[in-house]
């Protein structure tokens, strides 16, 4: 039996988050990563919220609150502490 459209949406943002944070973990924290991290939210804004809530909550958390404290539009640079750069 197929899937239909929406369920291979929600797989494919759960496998774009799951490769995200794989290198963030393995401290690939330059552009690769940013891409990946990318195209799952690219992915996870397609969503409908009852089609989000199907992702598992670790990735959603992942995905919207983490992964926005550092790459999010604000942020620019290597990801040092600005403070440093204020003294």
């Amino acid at each position: 039996m197929a899937m239909n459209v929406r369920e291979e949406l929600i797989k494919e943002a759960s496998r774009l988050t799951r490769e995200a944070r794989k290198r963030w973990n393995a401290h690939e924290n330059n552009q690769s990563c940013r891409q990946a991290r990318d195209r799952a939210l690219a992915v996870y804004e397609k969503l409908s919220k009852k089609e989000r809530n199907e992702l598992p909550e670790v990735l959603r958390v992942w995905l919207r609150y983490r992964s926005e404290k550092y790459f999010g539009k604000g942020r620019r640079g290597n990801g040092m502490s600005s403070k440093s750069s204020q003294n």
